[in-house]
């Protein structure tokens, strides 16, 4: 199991959807999963339920993954102990951006609702998960100035080593 983590914006979906091809391997894009099963968007679920409930949808998630895959987790899948442990059965692969290049990917972006509302408290998230990435990290790929082919690449060969 290849488990993709980072900050919301740093290329998870797109990294992991080309990775899964390279693998020849099913790719799993988790928020995509969880809006599926739960018949709504993520924006309406926390709107709903909030962030708690869609957190244990996405514990539920990781432990029912049974078929070998490439995962484009949730930015704060990382933040639950359960989680962690999930993760740390496969590959943890981090892709690392940095602030600025998240704030560029993400400053029209309205979907994301933990991307909502003041800069400064976004900046305090990124912070704040940055050492969590880190820790769980089997791979630390930089995606600043690379495009996803070089990404994908990297990781290609950092994985044979």
């Amino acid at each position: 199991m290849i488990y993709l983590v980072g900050f919301m914006g740093s290329g998870k979906s797109t990294i992991a959807g080309k990775l899964s091809e390279k693998l020849n391997l099913p790719y799993i894009e988790m928020d995509k999963a969880i809006e599926e099963k739960e018949q709504m968007t993520i924006s309406d679920i926390f709107a709903q339920f909030g962030e708690a409930h869609f957190r244990e949808c996405e514990t539920h998630l990781l432990k029912n993954i049974g078929e070998e895959s490439v995962v484009s987790t949730g930015g704060g899948v990382v933040l639950k102990e359960e989680n962690q442990h999930y993760l740390s059965t496969g590959t943890v692969v981090f892709l690392r951006a940095s602030w600025n290049t998240i704030v560029s990917r993400l400053q029209n972006d309205e979907d994301r609702p933990l991307w909502k509302g003041d800069l400064t408290e976004k900046h305090a998230l990124f912070a704040l998960r940055q050492p969590t990435y880190e820790s769980l990290a089997d791979l630390i790929i930089e995606v600043d100035n690379k495009n996803p082919e070089e990404i994908v690449n990297e990781i290609m060969d950092r994985l044979k080593k």
